[in-house]
């Protein structure tokens, strides 16, 4: 692990309620940024992304992973996909399940750990997620999970970004995602970069061997903040974001 992390005293790597307590407190105003972005040109944006991998002849089963407040359960709900949707914070699956009754979307929300499935091996066609693997304690058995419940020829959808190595050269943004998070908060997440081993891997590398390993074809996609992301908004990531996409 890098010096910078070596020297921060933290829960232990599997400590996962230290981790839930965090989205527990931000779960309200996840919500309400999600509302927002679910109404603002993000949801365009997003909308046009998901369908260069998905299409729309057909209605698919797609996994949801970490779902949050919902906004990719919803957006692939309303194209006429069956999505369950999981998160392991209990808060956010009940912030998920009132946004999506607010849109007049039909998806099943279940509180459950994106590390241990509880759902068929080879079940669904896609599964998705979007910056959840940065705070896994055991990303490794996530993704042998996530490709497992996928049915042969299914395709992964992780969106994320190395947010732990980034967060203490982050550009001045007038607007981000963060910006009205109290501080307490933040050092909470920044507590959840330090403990976590996946912070120091070098990303999205990293993950590409790790799923090719596993018999998966991957490949990586490095345009998506630029391209998602040009606007300083308040949905605004400053840390670049990128796709790994697997076929199982």
């Amino acid at each position: 692990m890098n010096d910078s992390f070596n020297h921060i005293t933290h829960p232990k790597e599997d400590d996962k309620t230290f981790i839930t307590s965090y989205w527990t407190e931000r779960a309200e105003d996840f919500r309400r940024l999600r509302e927002k972005e679910l109404q603002s040109p993000k949801l365009i944006l997003w909308r046009n992304e998901l369908l260069q991998h998905i299409g729309q002849n057909e209605s698919l089963r797609i996994l949801d992973i970490g779902c949050g407040a919902g906004f990719f359960s919803i957006i692939l709900s309303q194209l006429g996909h069956t999505v369950t949707g999981i998160d392991i914070t209990p808060n956010m699956i009940e912030k998920s399940k009132l946004l999506a009754y607010s849109v007049n979307s039909n998806v099943e929300f279940i509180v459950m750990d994106a590390e241990k499935l509880d759902f068929d091996t080879n079940y669904f066609d896609v599964v998705v997620a979007r910056n959840v693997t940065w705070n896994l304690p055991h990303p490794d058995e996530a993704y042998k999970e996530w490709l497992r419940v996928l049915k042969p020829g299914g395709i992964l959808l992780n969106y994320d970004a190395e947010h732990a190595k980034n967060h203490h050269h982050l550009p001045q943004s007038v607007h981000h995602a963060h910006e009205h998070i109290k501080p307490d908060l933040l050092d909470k997440c920044h507590t959840i970069y330090h403990m976590l081993s996946i912070s120091s891997t070098d990303r999205p590398t990293w993950d590409k061997v790790l799923l090719e390993n596993m018999g998966a074809t991957v490949t990586i996609d490095s345009t998506v903040g630029p391209r998602i992301y040009a606007e300083e908004d308040e949905f605004y990531i400053p840390v670049p974001m990128f796709l790994v996409k697997a076929v199982k």
